[in-house]
């Protein structure tokens, strides 16, 4: 399966994020449960944040990520990375059989 980083950039101000915050966490741990998402933060300084996902295609993440309250409210700008894990610690041994 696919791996990919995609990184969020805010487009409005952190008030509008805050107030979309508590849906995007349900909307993050919605499918953290489901075995898509790995690792989330926020970058620093915050003007965004990071998630790592598994896909079955960049189709099928761009339309996971077009149910997130940020998407769909356009709080943000999201950049799909699509990646080839190679090498790895061992904690994440199980992504170079993605």
């Amino acid at each position: 399966m696919p791996v990919f980083i995609v990184s969020l950039s805010y487009t409005s101000p952190i008030e509008e994020i805050e107030r979309f915050l508590p849906e995007h966490v349900v909307f993050l741990d919605r499918h953290y449960a489901a075995g898509r998402f790995l690792l989330s933060g926020r970058k620093v300084p915050r003007t965004g944040g990071v998630i790592l996902a598994l896909a079955d295609s960049r189709t099928a993440l761009e339309r996971l990520l077009a149910e997130d309250p940020f998407q769909r409210e356009g709080l943000a700008r999201y950049e799909l990375t699509e990646m080839v894990p190679t090498r790895s610690a061992p904690a994440l041994g199980f992504l170079l059989e993605a």
